[in-house]
């Protein structure tokens, strides 16, 4: 396994936040953009039985647009959890910062090499 430093854990707890929220925000777009067409797919349904078009397409258009009105619904609920992630993430970032800064920052002053430090010197007894 390889060594991970305090700084990479770090840097990597931030990054996954913020892929996370970009990520959260696309999907909101893609469902808003699915919500748009869900609309229009039921206002097609419906211009087309107005126009006497047979019950069976017009209930095909209509059930598809309930299936589409579904799955934004769902990418919703989707992008809501890649939110409650990020947050977490970005919980853990603080929470690193709040227990571990001040060891960070005590071992990078360290007037001696403490490159070799052994762990286990360093766990309260």
């Amino acid at each position: 396994m390889a060594d991970l430093t305090y700084r990479q854990l770090r840097r990597a707890v931030t990054d996954l936040g913020k892929d996370v929220t970009r990520a959260s925000e696309a999907i909101r777009g893609r469902a808003q953009q699915i919500h748009e067409e869900a609309e229009d797919t039921g206002r097609v349904a419906e211009l087309i039985r107005a126009m006497g078009v047979d019950t069976a397409t017009t209930a095909e258009t209509t059930e598809l647009s309930k299936i589409m009105a579904g799955m934004s619904q769902a990418a919703n609920a989707y992008a809501a959890a890649a939110n409650t992630t990020a947050r977490q993430a970005v919980a853990a970032h603080e929470q690193a910062v709040a227990s571990h800064d001040g060891i960070n920052e005590a071992y990078n002053r360290a007037p001696v090499d403490v490159s070799d430090l052994k762990p286990a010197w360093l766990q309260q007894q």
